[in-house]
């Protein structure tokens, strides 16, 4: 490491404070006496994407991004959502520890996040990942949201004691 100001390497770390995500390390340059702030964080290496026509890419945070804005446009979303969304999408790729991943990949888990999100989020964004072109498959795919979203109040009843009465939840 070297001195912003005068270049010298011969720093002395006065204060260091640990934070989520990086390491804030307060320095003096025993040089120029200079002091100066530094930043240290891991570097969490992405894999690269294999799109469905074959050709690779490198995993790019900020056109994920772009597309769950589109996909939220107008939505009462706010941005920590989304970016916590992009985050977790990263993260996921990250944990995989592979160096290449198919794109599907990506698209399957913000698809799973946006459903628990946002409904509409979720089928603006399924009209094109899941490339429905017609109203029909539309359709299917907010009747199917839909009876995923009226199910789970069914399967509470068969995790009762045996002695205690079955009561009906949708009352």
């Amino acid at each position: 490491m070297q001195c912003p100001y005068c270049g010298g390497e011969r720093l002395k770390v006065l204060d260091t404070a640990d934070s989520r995500e990086s390491i804030r390390r307060r320095r003096e340059c025993l040089t120029c006496g200079a002091r100066f702030t530094t930043y240290e964080r891991a570097v969490a290496v992405t894999p690269v994407l294999i799109k469905a026509d074959g050709t690779r890419e490198a995993f790019d945070r900020e056109k994920l991004k772009r597309g769950i804005w589109y996909a939220c446009a107008k939505r009462p979303i706010p941005a920590a959502a989304i970016e916590q969304l992009a985050t977790n999408v990263e993260r996921y790729l990250q944990s995989l520890g592979q160096a290449e991943v198919s794109s599907r990949i990506v698209g399957d888990k913000v698809i799973s996040e946006l459903k628990d999100l946002d409904p509409i989020a979720y089928v603006r964004y399924a009209i094109v990942y899941l490339k429905l072109d017609n109203l029909h498959s539309v359709r299917a795919e907010i009747d199917k949201l839909l009876a995923e979203q009226e199910s789970p109040s069914i399967a509470v009843v068969d995790s009762q004691p045996a002695d205690l009465p079955l009561v009906a939840l949708d009352q």
